[in-house]
Order: C-alpha cells, then structure tokens, then sequence
C-alpha cells in the first residue's frame, strides 16, 4: 500500500483560506487546484453530477466507437488484475464522459455512491482535480491520490490516467485505472501508461489500413474528369481525381484548403470498410465556385465543412431540402423550430444540428414534453430545492435547463406543454434564467433551444391553445421534416443503413423492396425500423427465410398500401410510359438518370454515387434502355 503524502489539513487550509504551501504539493495537482477554485467547483461535491441517460450513452458510444473498437481487447485483458487487485479500469472519450468500466465487483459497487458509473462526466470543471480531468485538461499521465482530488467525492480513492493519441498527437480519450485509496500501489501510473501506448500503437496500424483500402476502392472513382477527393475520417485528402492532382501538395491537404481553389463541396457520400464495417473515409464530389462578390463566395464556400448526420441521408430530393436547412442553421445560435409527423426523426434533426454546432462538446439534452405529468413539469423543467416539497430529494434536483446549460435543449412535442408552463417558458426565454422550485436564486442560462411537434402550432396559437409570443420566440428557423411516404426512394437506402448498423447480412429479394415502395407508412421511419426488426427476426437462416418473409408480408395488414394509380406514380415523378416497369424498377431508372446527370455522364461516378457496382449499372442501363 503507498500512503499520500497530503495531509487533509493542506486540503482543508485551501479550500476554506485560500493558503497553500507549494512545497507539499506536486506542481500539477496545484495547478489544478487553481483551475478548479478558478472554475468554481463545488470541494464539498460529494458525487458526480452528471451522467448521461440511455439514448445519449448509447449516442456518445456511437461517436467514439473506433477509441472503444481500439481499446476494448485491452480492456478486457486488464479484467483478471482489476478484479483480483480491488480495481476498475475506466475508458474515457475526450469529452470526459466514461465510456467503458470494468474491474472488482465490490469496488464498482462503491464507486456507484459517488455517482463514478459509466456515462458519468468526471472532467475538472465537473468534479475539480482528478485523474481523468487533469490528463484531458494538461494532455500528460498522472496520478491522484486521497485528498490530493479537489472535491471530497473522491478523497478515499486513488486514480491514474494516462491520454490516447492519435499520430498527430490528438487526444482521442483517456484510459485510467481507479482503486481505493488503502490499495493504492505505484505501480498503478506505469500499467496504464504502457497500456494507453499498445492503444495508440493498434490504433496507428488500423488507421494506416483504413487509409490503404480507401485508395484502393476509390481508384475507379477517382479516373475521372471531375473534381473528386477521397479523406480520410480526418478530412485529410488521401486521393483525388485528375483536375485535383494538379494542384500544389494535394496530398494530405484539409478538405477546407478547397474553398482557397474555388470548389465548394456538391455531395458527400461516407465509405465503409469491407474488412471490419467500420466508417473510414468520404467521398467528396466537388463543383467550381463562381467568382461573385466575397461575401456571397464566403456565404457558398461555408458549406464546405464536415457535416456530420446520424444516420442515412438517401438521395430524394425532399430530404436534401432538410438537410441543407440543417447545414446552414447549425452554426448558429438561433432558435430552430422542427416540424414533422410522428416518426419522421425529429430527435435525430436536433442532434445532427447540435453536433455541428459550436456547443457540440456541452449537453445535449432532450425532453418529450407530452410525456412528463403536468404536475411534475415545473420541477422536471425548472428543478428543485431541498426541501421544496414532500418528497424532494435531499439535496434538490437540477431540471432540465440547467443540466443543458451551455448545450443545447431539445424540447419534444412542445404544443403539448399546459398554458401555465408557457408562460415560465416565455419567460426563461426571454431572460435566460431560471429559478428552482422553492429557490430564491436565479441561475443565468446560456443555451441554444430547439423544439419539434407534429402539430400545427400556428393553429394551436388561432385556437387560443399557444401564446402567440411563445410561438414567435421559438419559430426563428422553421425546418420541415417530409414524412416517409415523400421520400419514398430512400428505402432501399435506410435498409441497407439497418443491416449495417445491426449487421444484418440477410439477402433481400427485389419483391422484399416493391413491397415497402408500395406501403403509406404512416409510421413513418419509426415503423419501418419496427417492421424490419420483425423481419431481421424472421429471416435469421439466410436466404431461405428471407423468402418466406415474402409469405408473412402477403398476410401483413399493410391497412394503408399505396394504389398503383396514376396519381400515385407521380408523386414519386413516374410518368405513363413506364407502367410496364415495377415501382421499384421505375424509382431505380429515375435515380441513374438523376446520378448520370451529376455525374454528367460518367457511369463509374454515377454508380458509386448510387452505391451499386459499375456491372449492375451497366445492366440495368440495358434494362431500361439508358
């Protein structure tokens, strides 16, 4: 066991006085201290405030899943000496969220007291001097012990932590190991340390593959013509077509440096690998930027940065409307108004917007107003005190708004919420503060709001139901989420985002896709999810049952299947001539004639924009007389 060497009353003397004597403290852990005094955290917090729920730890695992794809075979080689030793080793993403624990049953069952789980945010400006914020906030191994942890929650521990890089020295997150403070051993810092290095030097080979096979399987695409770059998850190019070739150190150059050559990005479409399913890459497909007044060039070349989508963009029309509208509001600050059928991905919209904003590192966080009882809103929304009502928890309860603030609020089915909340709403957005629930203190917000609804609030302001002042305060960027019956020849695309994300290899029959085509779904993507999970069931032989889907489709109650009418087929924009085609026949010719005029007649391009081999759009341009 190794003692600390800082007394309580060192501790005690600066938190109270404001006295420290240097020589008792290692010049890291007093630096913190400052930072963490100078951030106002709280030293007598005893437990983490902040853990993620479901849906956002699921989220955040997602964003990070090539630091948890690296580290997990560590970890789980580490899981014998934790647990024999009374330890948990931790991985955590650079946003000091844990992503990952494991380690000594009885030991985690202590940490559970203090709020030290995963999903927790166990940063400096969280929690003050601790093994993991101090390695994230000065980018070194360190190790902290007892009462050398600014607040009290982790004084009976002993924690060291040590950064993952990447090869340009980026840190990816922080791997640490945690025990308590009486089974704390030197030996500690080294372990991971060597182990946070095995990480960075796996991670070194797998990015260097990922690179190699990207220029590979681009090399059709980039014998082209056309303005194209292949980057890597970087943004930095690896490859590119001719006219790119041309320009001066190409290689390795920022997809930004394009807007100083008058290109702008047209389409960007994500690459996968083929050895471990994983996101790799992008395809970029670039157009000339006409040469106007600066700040209309300026306003056109901000398209250019990364943008980032959780999920499958497809290729309608309709959907690229909404995603622009997304692109051009995300790096603002202004109030975003959503507005779509239930289903439609709502909650997706405000979480893509948020992570292309400049508050993507802060909370996201979101609430379903027509699912909280109207008398438990104001608490839920506002928080509490203690003691501000029978029943309140000990130490109060901090609502919603403060756990988004510096973040962004999502507030679901907004015209749900009562006439009295309305008005506390109006007034939060007005003033940016909000006072608890049995509080006298006003805590000042800064915080970005997005609301949604499937309902017409402009209506709901007529009927007298909405403040029209509220209305106004939130309807600043209307964005229109078109159901999935108008954008009908993105199915094909959303299955096959399904299979990937839920490695689903099943071979599905061309008639499995004219089924879905056909059907209204007044579920939207909600349901189709819903329908495919059944199917993925189903269809778990391979081939076979996947036919046999066939069978249970036919006596599915598809209550609201879309008539082969005429009127139908121009919704989706058929015309007469092609009733002999199947309307997924019909959808695919429409799409390669939409790729060939991108691409302007160049069939690889227009193949890989559709995602197909250049065989199968070769066939299918005989099919359809192309």
């Amino acid at each position: 066991m190794m003692e600390t060497t800082l007394s309580l009353n060192t501790w005690k003397r600066f938190v109270n006085e404001g006295v420290l004597d240097s020589s008792r403290l290692n010049k890291k852990i007093m630096e913190s201290w400052y930072r963490s005094r100078d951030a106002q955290v709280n030293p007598n917090l005893d437990r983490g405030r902040y853990v993620l729920t479901h849906d956002q730890f699921h989220f955040q695992k997602e964003k990070n899943s090539l630091l948890l794809d690296m580290a997990q075979p560590h970890l789980e080689r580490m899981k014998p000496l934790t647990k024999e030793l009374g330890m948990m080793a931790l991985l955590i993403d650079p946003e000091g969220y844990v992503l990952y624990l494991t380690g000594n049953r009885e030991v985690k069952s202590e940490a559970q007291k203090i709020n030290f789980v995963q999903g927790v945010r166990w940063t400096e400006g969280e929690v003050g001097t601790n093994a993991i914020g101090t390695a994230l906030q000065t980018g070194e191994p360190i190790m902290v012990t007892g009462t050398e942890h600014y607040s009290i929650a982790s004084h009976r521990w002993s924690c060291a932590a040590a950064p993952i890089r990447t090869d340009d020295g980026t840190v990816i997150g922080v791997l640490d190991v945690t025990c308590p403070v009486d089974r704390t051993h030197p030996y500690m810092l080294g372990m991971v340390t060597s182990t946070a290095y095995s990480i960075e030097r796996d991670l070194s080979i797998r990015l260097h593959k990922d690179e190699m096979e990207l220029i590979h399987c681009s090399m059709d695409v980039i014998e082209t013509d056309q303005p194209v770059l292949i980057c890597n998850r970087k943004q930095v190019v690896v490859a590119a077509s001719k006219p790119i070739r041309q320009l001066p150190e190409w290689m390795g150059m920022k997809v930004d440096k394009m807007k100083e050559y008058g290109f702008q990005i047209q389409m960007e479409v994500p690459m996968f690998s083929n050895d471990h399913g994983g996101f790799i890459g992008t395809c970029m497909y670039l157009m000339k930027t006409a040469r106007k007044e600066e700040n209309i060039l300026n306003y056109a070349l901000s398209f250019t940065k990364p943008f980032y989508f959780k999920g499958e963009v497809g290729i309608s029309k309709s959907f690229q409307r909404t995603v622009d509208d997304m692109k051009r509001v995300a790096p603002t600050d202004a109030s975003v108004y959503i507005l779509g059928e239930t289903g439609t991905g709502k909650e997706v919209i405000a979480q893509t917007i948020h992570e292309n904003s400049s508050r993507k590192h802060e909370p996201f966080i979101a609430v379903n107003c027509g699912a909280i009882p109207k008398e438990l809103m104001e608490s839920e929304l506002f928080g509490y005190v203690e003691g501000a009502f029978t029943g309140a928890r000990r130490q109060g309860y901090k609502g919603k708004f403060e756990q988004a603030n510096h973040g962004t609020i999502f507030l679901d089915e907004i015209g749900e919420i009562p006439h009295s909340m309305q008005v506390a709403l109006l007034r939060i957005l007005q003033e940016r503060k909000v006072t608890p629930v049995g509080g006298m203190k006003e805590i000042p917000l800064n915080i970005r709001i997005i609301a949604a609804t499937h309902r017409d609030l402009r209506q709901l302001v007529n009927e007298g139901k909405f403040r029209e002042d509220l209305y106004y305060r939130l309807h600043v960027y209307p964005i229109q989420v078109p159901p999935l019956r108008e954008r009908r020849e993105d199915i094909p695309y959303l299955v096959r985002y399904f299979c990937q994300t839920h490695h689903w290899n099943a071979e599905l029959p061309s008639e499995f896709f004219d089924r879905l085509m056909e059907y209204h779904w007044p579920g939207n993507i909600r349901e189709l999810w819903n329908v495919l999970e059944r199917f993925q069931i189903l269809s778990q032989g391979g081939r076979k049952e996947s036919f046999q889907i066939l069978d249970w489709l036919d006596s599915f109650d598809w209550n609201k299947r879309c008539s082969s009418s005429h009127t139908e087929y121009q919704k989706i924009g058929v015309s007469n001539h092609n009733y002999s085609l199947s309307l997924r026949e019909k959808i695919q010719k429409e799409q390669m004639i939409d790729a060939l005029q991108k691409t302007k007649g160049n069939v690889s391009l227009a193949a890989q924009l559709l995602g197909v081999p250049r065989s199968t759009f070769y066939k299918r341009l005989q099919k359809f007389n192309l």
